[in-house]
């Protein structure tokens, strides 16, 4: 008996309608381009933010958004200890990207879908979706914010 044949037996995987293989192929094709560009970019050091932060220069603290670029090139450049370290909310929507980008790939190319990703998105709304992006962010902020504190302190 083949595996995918044993795996449908146990209801994790179906298989992908077309219209599912186009969706994540295009899913996977974006999200493949968007850290190519990145690593390409950073490797010729385009990747820059070109103002100055605001909110560090008046409370000369680092604001909720600090470090987010940087911590995804990092991401990108393979870098990916030196990301969760720089911002780690950053770093862990990066990691969540590449889990949708190996599930889309998987999608698109083997043409199995699996079983909980269409429970997940009919459970899951998108302001669920947001407020967990926002706590991620918080979150992600609070450490560098503890981490800025902390080094403000020592000097």
């Amino acid at each position: 008996m083949q595996i995918i044949q044993q795996l449908n037996k146990l209801k994790i995987l179906r298989r992908a309608t077309f219209r599912r293989r186009v969706i994540s192929g295009v899913v996977f094709l974006v999200l493949f381009v968007f850290f190519g560009l990145l690593a390409i970019g950073a490797h010729y050091k385009i990747v820059r933010w070109p103002f100055p932060c605001g909110f560090q220069q008046e409370y000369n603290l680092p604001c909720p958004g600090c470090g987010i670029t940087t911590s995804v090139v990092a991401f990108a450049q393979g870098r990916i200890f030196e990301s969760f370290y720089i911002q780690p909310a950053a770093a862990f929507l990066c990691s969540v990207l590449v889990v949708i980008a190996i599930l889309s790939f998987l999608i698109s190319v083997f043409g199995v879908y699996f079983v909980f990703l269409e429970r997940f998105f009919n459970e899951v709304k998108v302001k669920h979706i947001i407020l967990a992006v926002l706590i991620i962010i918080a979150a992600g902020w609070a450490v560098t914010l503890a981490r800025a504190l902390a080094a403000r302190s020592q000097s």
